[in-house]
Formats: structure tokens, sequence, C-alpha cells
């Protein structure tokens, strides 16, 4: 993608650091995941729809679903372009897509997420207000595979040992940041640069102190961590594709 074909997004230039890389020097998937996590965050803060906002009509949006295609990890302290696109707001559910480029316009990465607008005070979807509309232009959909939200568990699967809630997963919503979910399932899975493909589904928020149960699903093509409640309902479910 040219560069001005680049400027029609919304993004940010950036240098790969060192504290964002593992030991073959390359992004992590999950540096790679707050990148695009980022990129939505200054996009509502420079469009009026910030956190101070978002607390003031008591709502926040809320994360469904990542499907993130990597193409390669950049290299400590190459130059990259992270863009995001919002391509539908319909009624409480917004859809974005996110990309990294590297210099010379390739594409390194491109996401699919879908988001639920969500009021704090009921906890139940609310439709978004009109300075959504303003704060997040629309444009069509990026090219890639779109693949469906919900992730099948498989039969049988291998219990893991308990985590933790604790004050570092959290977020500013006051619970578990959706980043911290890939982060749990990468280190009880030891993957990291043969990740090609990451999908998650998020079901239900935990908070401070909450114990999470992991189940571990090894398949051919990929492996599954669902990272349960109390009572065996998934907090979310990670597949990893190597």
């Amino acid at each position: 993608m040219t560069k001005e074909e680049l400027q029609q997004y919304y993004g940010f230039e950036s240098r790969i650091r060192y504290s964002e890389v593992n030991a073959d020097q390359e992004l992590t998937l999950v540096s790679l995941l707050d990148y695009f996590q980022d990129c939505s965050t200054f996009q509502s803060m420079d469009g009026g729809a910030d956190l101070e906002y978002m607390d003031s009509i008591h709502c926040a949006w809320v994360l469904n679903m990542w499907q993130i295609d990597v193409a390669r990890y950049p290299k400590l302290g190459e130059q990259v372009r992270v863009i995001t696109n919002p391509y539908q707001i319909k009624s409480f559910l917004g859809y974005r897509n996110f990309a990294m480029f590297d210099e010379a316009g390739e594409r390194i990465a491109v996401a699919n997420t879908i988001w639920t607008l969500l009021d704090m005070d009921k906890n139940r979807p609310t439709p978004a207000p009109q300075i959504m509309y303003e704060a997040y232009p629309i444009h069509e959909k990026l090219e890639m595979e779109y693949l469906p939200r919900k992730i099948a568990l498989p039969e049988g699967g291998k219990e893991a040992e308990h985590i933790t809630i604790t004050k570092h997963h959290l977020d500013t919503n006051h619970h578990v940041n959706n980043g911290q979910y890939v982060r749990m399932a990468m280190e009880l899975l030891g993957e990291e640069a043969q990740v090609q493909r990451l999908r998650v589904e998020y079901k239900a928020q935990a908070y401070l102190e909450d114990e999470v149960t992991p189940v571990i699903y090894e398949g051919q093509e990929s492996n599954i961590v669902a990272l349960n409640n109390a009572d065996g309902a998934p907090y979310a479910v990670v597949e990893i594709f190597r």
C-alpha cells in the first residue's frame, strides 16, 4: 500500500522497541496486539470519544473477538506504521480492522475485531450515540480471510494450573484487559515466533482475585486454550495457529 493510500486511515508511526521483542529480536505477538489496541485508543482520544467521555456516559467498548493474521514479525528497530479501520457501526456493535505496514508499504499483519458498546451501570448493550459515528469514520473492509467469531472447543482437554487475577491483569475498566488473556495462553503453550494466526473469543469479564482455570486442547493445525471460571464456563477462548 502506498503512503498516500495509508494516509486515508487513522494511524501512527513507530519503531520496534527492545521491550517489545523476543529472544530472536522480533516483535512478539502480544506486543503486536498492544500496538493495535493503542491505535484504536488514540483514535478515540483524537475523535472526542476518549476515556473521560466514556466515563461520563457510563459506557465502554467491550471486545468480542480478535483475529490477527501475521505475514512476518518485524525486527528490533524497524520502522512501522499502524492503522485502524472502523468499517461498520451497527446499533451497539462496532467492527474494526487493524494493520501494520513496513517502510516499503508491505503489510506485516492484519486483524479483524468486533466490539459491543456496553452500558456499565445496566451491564447490557446500548446503541452507539452520534459521536461514535463522527469519531470513527467508516471505510471499506480491509482484504483478509474473515473467520467466524465463535471458536468451537474439541473434546477432551488438559487442565492446567489455576491463575489468580491480580492488579497487573486489569485495565481502566477494572476488568482483565483483552491482551492479558492472550499472554496467559501464550505462556501456557510456550509458543511465540511460530504463530501465524491468532483467534480470541471473549465471553465474560474476569475481575480482581477471580480464579481462572485454563484447559488446553492440542490439535494438528492449532492449539486452543479455554480460560474458564470456577463453574467451567470460559472467560475467553484463545486459538493459536502455527
